[in-house]
């Protein structure tokens, strides 16, 4: 998961006010049961020293989403008396929350959206196609690829067995013409969106004539998905939580591999932030424990995380202050342009549910 997005939040000096707000819309009374909690959540920051700027800038957001009328998750993040990121995400929270700390509290923002992935997916035809394309940001992009030739499509059932051949032949023509434009359209358009998955639905005889004229860069990406039907777009949720699920299982063997042999793989918080400090982190592995107890100590700069205060003093950092051990661990990851894996808990064979896989050794 690719966390540099948040490097802009973290240009804010903190500390931070981090709420995660329920504002679906379900129920008739929906507006009245957002407010309600608005005001849940405003106490507790309240109760914990946030300022009221602060506070008073949040509510004015939450109103904002009110009059859009958006339903989801509201994730909003202040520092310095004003909101500094925000957005709204789908479904509800998983936990409704807030927290005022030095650190924003970032984690349960990424573990409802989950891990972006960029694909095509493509509907073709005799004549051509519609291909879909997502970026890793979510934006859609529908590119409508028309046929080269239109005549003939199909082939003749009967009648002069000449000029039957002779159609034929031409109809076959047509559709490998069509095919090599739809198969180039689909090789551009991965390029264009970084598609990691590509997945091809449509008339049978245009899928294998498309898949013939495919790169293998493109092939070794392809899912068939078959006819089109009502059940394409749950087919392509499929694909992309299997490849999603393929990648992960390669990167934590991987690290198990690494970490046996001692190379490239730390685990451990003491080890880990060791190597976030370095700027060597390549892939951090991180157990989602929303409980969990364990603290860090951090500074103003992204890599100034340690397991101790008098670590941080003796790297020169004046006045250290502690928060969420994964608070700390994400915001040295987002500094340092590294990878976020989140699992599950008990999940991952390192000492504290913490990981990394490096980009170099000492």
């Amino acid at each position: 998961m690719d966390v540099s997005f948040l490097k802009s939040l973290y240009d804010s000096s903190g500390p931070f006010a981090s709420v995660y707000l329920d504002i679906r819309r379900i129920t008739e009374d929906a507006p009245k049961a957002i407010e309600l909690r608005r005001k849940a959540r405003q106490r507790e920051l309240v109760d914990q020293g946030a300022p009221a700027t602060m506070i008073e800038a949040m509510v004015r957001l939450v109103d904002e989403e009110n009059t859009r009328r958006e339903s989801g998750t509201l994730a909003m993040f202040a520092a310095d008396g004003e909101v500094v990121h925000h957005e709204v995400l789908p479904g509800a929270p998983r936990v409704e929350l807030a927290k005022y700390a030095p650190l924003p509290h970032v984690k349960p923002l990424l573990a409802q959206r989950g891990e972006p992935m960029a694909y095509l997916s493509a509907t073709v035809d005799r004549l051509g196609g519609e291909l879909t394309c997502v970026s890793r940001d979510g934006h859609r992009r529908v590119i409508t690829v028309k046929p080269e030739e239109d005549f003939p499509v199909r082939k003749v059932k009967a009648g002069d067995m000449f000029r039957q051949d002779k159609q034929q032949r031409a109809a076959e023509e047509v559709w490998r013409t069509n095919a090599k434009k739809v198969a180039h359209e689909i090789a551009v358009a991965v390029d264009d969106c970084g598609a990691e998955l590509v997945v091809l639905a449509g008339d049978i005889r245009a899928r294998k004539a498309v898949q013939g004229e495919l790169p293998e860069a493109v092939l070794a990406r392809l899912v068939d998905a078959g006819g089109v039907g009502p059940s394409l777009d749950e087919e392509i949720a499929q694909a992309v939580e299997h490849k999603r699920e393929e990648h992960l299982a390669a990167l934590l063997g991987q690290f198990d591999e690494q970490l046996t042999k001692g190379r490239r793989a730390v685990d451990g918080l003491e080890a880990v932030t060791d190597a976030l400090r370095k700027g060597q982190v390549a892939t951090l592995f991180l157990e989602d424990r929303p409980d969990s107890p364990a603290t860090l100590w951090t500074g103003p700069h992204p890599t100034d995380v340690g397991t101790s205060a008098d670590l941080l003093r003796e790297l020169g950092v004046a006045d250290p202050v502690e928060d969420r051990a994964d608070a700390a661990l994400i915001r040295a990851l987002a500094g340092t342009d590294g990878d976020l894996q989140l699992l599950p808990p008990e999940s991952l064979r390192a000492d504290s549910g913490v990981g990394a896989l490096l980009r170099y050794v000492d």
